[in-house]
């Protein structure tokens, strides 16, 4: 049995911070992916992308990673502009878009959890994640349903169908901005109990502060914690993963902190998050890793 499997589309974005043009790996599989396998869980992918960058997949079959790709016409790609030096506000631009999935893309893996991780608006139907919530415990990020191309841009708009979408779902994941387009609401814990009305069993926002869990009747908050920002792209979907797995055989109060331990450390450099679970427990207990 795998621990986890990521659906979503492997990313080629663009990175300009301080007038610096940068071509990295992106996307929620990629972020979420490697810093599962750094923290021990056994991880699986499923993602789309064009066969030329095949080869990018390497890095995550080296770390680990059972990786199932899908040929597309193009691979997705999203220029983030970060106009501030803390990297906490972003421009996103779509580049490419990898188009959909269809169920009998996606493989009937033996996992634990399921995280459906899409990019954009037209990645994941509704209908697919209905089927894989059938097959076992499913994290959503809603970003994928909210986030949506509008010619040169991508823009958060409301989810039609989040009523009756959302009711299989096990952990749901949003940012404070999704969640406020989502309910209405700027109060994160007003706006976390109008998401669990509508099903999922654990709400995770994520916002520039830290991370709110809503679980199980009550919440639980932790602080991200970073020395230096550098490595901004991938927050939230280190967040979630994070959490996703280590609620597998931790409390919410325990995957929270864990959560925002590991994205405190990853937010620390640039890429995935590269370290062990011994350096994020170190973290956790005010001895975080001497590698600034």
């Amino acid at each position: 049995m795998i621990d986890v499997a990521l659906v979503g589309h492997f990313a080629k974005d663009r990175l300009i911070f301080r007038g610096v043009t940068e071509i990295a790996s992106g996307g929620g599989v990629y972020y979420g992916s490697m810093a599962l396998r750094r923290l021990g869980f056994s991880v699986a992918v499923v993602t789309r992308l064009h066969p030329d960058d095949f080869g990018l997949l390497e890095e995550l079959r080296s770390e680990g990673i059972s990786v199932h790709a899908v040929a597309a016409p193009e691979t997705t790609g999203i220029e983030n502009t970060y106009p501030g030096k803390e990297m906490d506000r972003r421009i996103c631009r779509p580049l490419a878009f990898a188009g959909p999935f269809s169920s009998g893309e996606i493989p009937r893996l033996d996992t634990r959890v399921t995280i459906i991780t899409p990019l954009m608006a037209g990645e994941v139907a509704r209908d697919v994640v209905g089927e894989l919530a059938g097959r076992g415990p499913v994290g959503l990020d809603v970003q994928g349903f909210v986030r949506v191309r509008q010619g040169d841009a991508l823009v958060t708009v409301d989810w039609p169908g989040k009523a009756s979408d959302l009711a299989g779902v096990a952990f749901l994941k949003a940012d404070d901005a999704e969640a406020e387009v989502l309910t209405g609401q700027t109060d994160l814990r007003k706006a976390a109990e109008a998401l669990a009305a509508l099903g999922p069993r654990e709400v995770v926002l994520t916002h520039a502060g830290g991370i709110l869990v809503c679980a199980e009747g009550t919440f639980v908050e932790a602080a991200f914690t970073p020395r230096v920002v550098r490595g901004r792209t991938g927050r939230g979907d280190t967040c979630f993963a994070t959490y996703a797995a280590s609620r597998l055989d931790s409390s919410p109060e325990e995957a929270c902190r864990m959560a925002a331990a590991v994205t405190s450390l990853k937010m620390e450099h640039p890429g995935p998050y590269r370290g062990s679970r011994e350096e994020a427990k170190g973290m956790l207990a005010g001895n975080p890793p001497d590698w600034l």
